[in-house]
C-alpha cells in the first residue's frame, strides 16, 4: 500500500472472507468435540479450536486426521506429536495477543512513542502468562504435578517455544505496520485480524522447530 492509503476494497473482501471461514472452522471443531469427541487431554478442547481460528482449514485437515477422539488409540507420527505441541503453545499466544492488541487499543498506550512496541510489550506478557495457564494444565496431569513444581516444569517448557512464536508474529507485525499499511489499519478493520492471523501462522512455522527441539529433549510432553 501507498503511504496515506487506505485498505483496498478487495482486501477488505478478502479479510472478511478469510476470518469468516476460519471461525466456521473454529466452530465445526469445537460442535464435533462437545457433541462427543472430547480430547483425552481436557486442555485441547480448547487448543483445537483455537488453533483453527488462525489456521483454518488446515486445522480441520489436522484434527480429522491426527487429532480427533475416536476411543482408538493411534500412534501419532513425531512429527504430529510436534504440530500439536506446537498448537498448544499457539493457543495462548492468540489469546494473549488477541487480548494484548485490543488493550493497547482502548488504552491508548504507546512505548517510545510508538504504537508497536506497546503491542510487543502488552501481547508478549498476556501471551506468557496464559501461555504457561495452558501448558501447566498439558503437562502437571501428565507428570502427576501439582502448585509450584507444576508451574516450574510449564514455565520450563514453554519459555523457549512461545519466545519462538513471538518472533514470527512480530517479525510480520513490523512488516504489516512499518511497511503494507500506511496509515496503520486498527483492530476495528477485518484487515488488522486478517494480517494477524497470517502473523499466527507465521509464528507457528517459527516455534516448529523449537517445539521439535524441546520434545525430543524431554522438556515438553509428547502430545
Amino acid at each position: 500500500m501507498l503511504p496515506g492509503t487506505n485498505p483496498p476494497y478487495w482486501l477488505i473482501v478478502v479479510s472478511e472472507v478469510c476470518l469468516v471461514v476460519a471461525i466456521g472452522c473454529a466452530v465445526l471443531i469445537l460442535f464435533d468435540i462437545i457433541r462427543g469427541h472430547r480430547q483425552k487431554m481436557p486442555v485441547m478442547n480448547v487448543v483445537w479450536p483455537i488453533t483453527a481460528l488462525y489456521l483454518g482449514p488446515v486445522a480441520v485437515w489436522a484434527y480429522w486426521t491426527f487429532g480427533r477422539s475416536s476411543g482408538e488409540s493411534k500412534q501419532k507420527s513425531f512429527a504430529r506429536m510436534v504440530f500439536l505441541g506446537d498448537s498448544h503453545c499457539g493457543a495462548g499466544c492468540s489469546i494473549g495477543d488477541f487480548a494484548g492488541e485490543w488493550m493497547v487499543f482502548f488504552v491508548g498506550l504507546k512505548i517510545a512513542g510508538s504504537v508497536l512496541f506497546a503491542n510487543y510489550v502488552v501481547d508478549f506478557a498476556a501471551a506468557y502468562l496464559l501461555g504457561i495457564v495452558f501448558q501447566y494444565y498439558a503437562i502437571a496431569p501428565m507428570r502427576n504435578l501439582h502448585g509450584w513444581p507444576g508451574i516450574r516444569a510449564a514455565i520450563k517448557a514453554d519459555t523457549i517455544s512461545l519466545a519462538a512464536f513471538e518472533v514470527g508474529m512480530f517479525a510480520w507485525m513490523a512488516f504489516s505496520s512499518k511497511v503494507l499499511f500506511q496509515p496503520r489499519v486498527e483492530p476495528t478493520s477485518p484487515v488488522y485480524w486478517f494480517s494477524m492471523q497470517i502473523a499466527m501462522i507465521i509464528g507457528f512455522l517459527t516455534a516448529y522447530p523449537a517445539n521439535w527441539w524441546l520434545i525430543r529433549h524431554g522438556w515438553k510432553e509428547k502430545m
